[in-house]
């Protein structure tokens, strides 16, 4: 018992330690968000969308295909920011597994 109540302290200080960093970059320049990326390896971008006034949108960016899970890989995306329309960053996306047997 004394063991359970030794490592869940410990769980729970691992899990505060993994929380994935938020921005809103509205503000931000495309050299600051791809920094972020590159320094923190994944984090959750927020923005506005360019169709939809007020809309806010976000999404998990990554710096490489390490960032996602095993069904994963990470793709090129972009993300509006202060000095430009079109900020290349990779985001996750799943894996598509084709069978070639099923008929």
């Amino acid at each position: 018992m004394k063991r359970i109540a030794l490592v869940i302290p410990m769980l729970l200080a691992a899990a505060d330690a993994s929380a994935i960093s938020r921005y809103n970059i509205s503000n931000m320049s495309c050299a600051k968000v791809q920094g972020l990326i590159q320094s923190q390896g994944a984090v959750i971008l927020r923005y506005s969308s360019a169709r939809v006034p007020g809309l806010p949108l976000y999404d998990r960016y990554v710096r490489n295909s390490s960032y996602c899970d095993p069904s994963q890989y990470a793709t090129r995306a972009g993300v509006p920011t202060v000095d430009t329309d079109y900020c290349p960053v990779a985001r996750c996306v799943e894996k598509e597994f084709l069978d070639f047997n099923h008929r």
